[in-house]
């Protein structure tokens, strides 16, 4: 094993190799398990390991300060110089960078920066695969067939800088998807979680939820296009907001080209966006969903810069009581626009003060309403609107009069989430989610379910 072999050592190491003005490294150590499933039996589990270091070099010149960044996995004491003289190369090359700032100091560092990093394995298993055989025999005995998947990951990640910040963040993330079939495959059902540990997940409920939506869908309904009252799972909103939370970087919205954008100039920021009292919010220390509590940025782009590694972050609020309260901005782009530094965290919670859970919601639906599992193949019209388009999947049903009478047919939909805020009518119980369409890029999210007056199915869609 090489003598400098630890997590800090590689990084106090590429440190001491620096020659340019400014240096930041960042070491993530990886580790992941999983287990996946088919036809109500295990097919494949493993463990990997693996370790990625990126270093950044600034320059000062003349004209400004450039960056040059360079990752490598499988990195090595050897690797290090080699390493750090391509970061150096790479900013020596590059002009003044944009969004240049003096790197972060003053932030005390983290008490555990030496330790060794936190790894994952099959034992994060150990409760729940037993569970999950059980699910398969009652899946078996109840004529369904359940596929899937689960997957743990834990990053280390450990953050220094050559103003002296040394910094560490141990980063769990666990989801689990589970499908039920028919034997004849004419009729699935999806359900996704999102866990920390796989201690807060139960395979049983999960096929008993399953299980009802296979029975739903028993009875066929074929639906046009059209505007329905809509019913949106915690997963779909997470979806829809999670993509609205990546567009809403101030600096874009300044310069007129986002829905944040206030015609003739500015930002709409102080106007109400829901007459519902939703406040859209990030929390690093959010209980259950805690992420980074500092910026971790790997590249610059338009919400993030590499300037701001080390940064610490604060609860943030979105939205306010319906009312849009911040912009994402870097120190950068919070410079440009005169508004409050508000960097993106790794999580997102929409609380509306409802308590009904969807099971609740449904019951009180009078007249007829549609019922989503999750949506899927989201795309972007209309930045200017914010005008999404993307399809249903995995089983819409028919509410009549609060009782679920049966399964219709897949929609593709257009809608802006903005606009969906400012229609919702009601909102239910804040809960953990996971995104379908964004799971793995994006898992820390809790949501409730919303309630669309009249939500545009655009059209029909036959294939899934």
């Amino acid at each position: 094993m090489s003598r400098v072999s630890k997590p800090y050592e590689i990084v106090e190491r590429a440190l001491e190799l620096s020659t340019t003005d400014g240096l930041v490294v960042i070491a993530d150590e990886h580790s992941s398990a999983n287990l996946r499933w088919a036809g109500n039996a295990l097919t494949t589990n493993g463990v990997t390991r693996g370790r990625t270091l990126t270093v950044i070099a600034t320059v000062d010149g003349a004209e400004g300060t450039a960056s040059g960044v360079v990752s490598r996995s499988a990195v090595t004491a050897d690797d290090l110089e080699p390493l750090v003289r391509a970061a150096e190369a790479a900013a020596r090359g590059a002009g003044p960078a944009e969004d240049a700032q003096p790197l972060v100091s003053g932030v005390p560092s983290s008490p555990d920066f030496t330790d060794a990093p936190a790894e994952t394995g099959s034992e994060v298993f150990a409760d729940f695969a037993p569970a999950l055989g059980d699910a398969f025999a009652r899946a078996r005995s109840g004529g369904r067939e359940l596929y899937g998947f689960a997957n743990h990951e834990l990053t280390s990640t450990y953050l220094g800088t050559s103003t002296g910040l040394r910094l560490r963040h141990d980063q769990p993330t666990g989801t689990l998807e589970l499908n039920a079939k028919s034997p004849d495959r004419t009729r699935s059902a999806w359900a996704g979680r999102s866990t920390r540990d796989f201690k807060d997940v139960d395979p049983a409920a999960m096929d008993a939820e399953l299980a009802q939506r296979l029975r739903w869908a028993e009875r066929r309904i074929d639906l046009p296009a059209g505007r329905y009252e809509t019913l949106l799972p915690p997963t779909a909103v997470a979806d829809l907001l999670i993509y609205q939370l990546w567009s809403s970087t101030a600096r874009d919205a300044v310069e007129g080209r986002t829905v944040f954008s206030q015609p003739g100039g500015g930002t709409r920021l102080g106007e109400t966006l829901a007459p519902l009292p939703l406040t859209l919010r990030s929390d690093p220390h959010a209980p259950g969903l805690e992420s980074a509590p500092f910026v971790i940025a790997h590249s610059s782009g338009d919400s993030a810069s590499v300037f701001d590694n080390g940064l610490p972050l604060a609860p943030t609020d979105w939205i306010r009581d319906g009312k849009l309260e911040r912009l994402t901005t870097t120190r950068h782009s919070a410079a440009l626009t005169g508004l409050p530094v508000a960097p993106a965290i790794d999580n997102l919670v929409l609380d509306g003060g409802g308590e009904r859970s969807l099971e609740e919601m449904v019951a009180a639906t009078t007249g007829r309403a549609l019922l989503l599992t999750c949506l899927w193949y989201i795309r972007e019209v209309d930045p200017a609107t914010l005008l999404l388009t993307g399809l249903t999947r995995d089983g819409v049903y028919l509410v009549e009069d609060g009782q679920v009478v049966g399964e219709v047919n897949n929609f593709r939909f257009n809608e802006s989430p903005v606009d969906l805020l400012s229609r919702a009518s009601e909102a239910g119980r804040t809960e953990k989610t996971l995104p379908r369409e964004w799971g793995d890029w994006f898992t820390r999210a809790a949501m409730p379910a919303l309630r669309i007056p009249d939500f545009n199915m655009s059209s029909v869609s036959r294939g899934v």
